[in-house]
């Protein structure tokens, strides 16, 4: 996965704000059902949401940075017990936010 710059987690940061989280982890923990799940929707959206409720054991910088390397996508932000994530699509008509991100410098 590439590196994104200071200027392009910061965008990332700000189109995620007005974002709902999509996924919950709950006691079941980071599945590979779950991972599954969250690698689907990296490849149609791109930047994606996800809260860890309070019944789960798994803390959420670990958890978010287990799931980033598991579908090769970038930890844009980890806030209270939220993560996001961000993967340019590999199909161009999802590459939508991706070109966005190319184009801040």
């Amino acid at each position: 996965m590439t590196t994104l710059s200071k200027k392009q987690i910061k965008f990332l940061k700000q189109v995620a704000h007005h974002h709902k989280p999509i996924f919950q982890m709950g006691k079941l923990g980071l599945t590979d059902v779950f991972i599954e799940q969250v690698d689907q929707a990296l490849e149609k959206r791109e930047l994606i949401k996800f809260n860890i409720l309070q019944n789960s054991e798994e803390e959420i910088g670990d958890a978010t940075t287990a799931i980033a390397e598991a579908v090769d996508a970038v930890v844009v932000q980890v806030i209270g017990h939220t993560g996001i994530l961000y993967r340019p699509s590999s199909k161009p008509k999802y590459q939508v936010l991706s070109k966005e991100v190319a184009d801040v410098k």
